[in-house]
């Protein structure tokens, strides 16, 4: 007699009679247990999806009482899961490093003295230096970008390398 039980629930016909009778009441119980942050809607279909999963094992008799169970479950597992976000959200990221202070203050120190060269190049080699190896535009893309030849941004950069070379001594420049 149960092997009939447990095959009526897998026809389609009698799950959707299930589905058709019960998804309100899934819907709604989560809605006024959760609210709609939690998308009852989607966790009540979510629960069928399971019944459906499981038809062999779930009896017509107990399906409600599955379907409640696996929806709320699936709810109080989502509410976990922003807890736990939220969590890691509140835990500061480290604000030190494992560099020595002498390998910072070099850093700085450089970065300082790049913004200095860069302030003696003329607007356009700056221009073209800065779209080429900061932006990583090509020099064909400058050329159409400032509406001028190919061979004018090449000269600009090059020009420009030689006065950061000048200025930037002791530092390897590519």
């Amino acid at each position: 007699m149960t092997n009939n039980l447990h095959q009526d629930i897998c026809n389609e016909q009698i799950f959707s009679r299930l589905y058709e009778k019960h998804i309100k009441d899934v819907h709604d119980f989560l809605y006024y247990k959760y609210g709609e942050q939690f998308n009852p809607g989607d966790k009540a279909q979510d629960a069928f999806i399971k019944l459906w999963e499981n038809c062999k094992k779930v009896t017509p008799e107990s399906a409600r009482s599955f379907l409640f169970t696996v929806a709320n479950n699936l709810t109080l597992n989502e509410i976990k899961h922003h807890k736990v976000v939220l969590k890691h959200r509140k835990i500061k990221s480290k604000e030190y490093t494992n560099e020595d202070p002498e390998f910072l203050m070099q850093k700085e120190e450089y970065l300082q003295q790049y913004q200095k060269a860069l302030a003696k190049l003329t607007e356009e080699q700056r221009v073209a230096f800065t779209l080429n190896k900061i932006e990583g535009k090509k020099h064909a893309e400058i050329a159409e970008m400032l509406n001028i030849t190919q061979k004018v941004v090449e000269y600009r950069i090059y020009s420009a390398f030689k006065v950061l070379k000048t200025e930037l001594k002791g530092f390897k420049l590519k």
